[in-house]
């Protein structure tokens, strides 16, 4: 295996671990997870708990997505998905570093994003 498929791999295992992480935890309804998510829609515990389910399951399809067939759309949804999931943190009255932590979320699947793409624009 060369290099550069090493790379890819660990880029791929990378976001998709990140992804079914987050899957796993919105799946099993995150107790902080539906307070934010009722604090930014409005929405009460129960409509929130239910749009919760619907992101874990979407997170885990992303993040199978990215381990066996990558697309640019996906990996670009990831990388904004990461941004956003970071930024509601210090939106929720959290440290700011809680943002900084979690560069990763966006920078692996736009670093992957960029590996496949790296040779089009030249």
């Amino acid at each position: 295996m060369s290099n550069m498929q090493k790379m890819e791999w660990v880029l791929k295992i990378g976001v998709a671990g990140e992804f079914v992480g987050h899957g796993v935890f919105a799946i099993q309804g995150k107790k902080d997870w539906i307070g934010w998510i009722d604090r930014l829609l409005n929405t009460g515990d129960a409509t929130a708990a239910t749009l919760l389910m619907i992101v874990g399951i979407i997170d885990i399809a992303i993040a199978l997505i990215v381990l066996f067939r990558p697309v640019n759309w996906v990996l670009l949804w990831a990388a904004f998905w990461g941004l956003w999931t970071a930024l509601v943190r210090p939106m929720m009255g959290l440290p700011v570093w809680d943002f900084i932590e979690r560069f990763a979320n966006w920078a692996a699947p736009l670093a992957l994003y960029y590996f496949y793409n790296r040779n089009k624009s030249q």
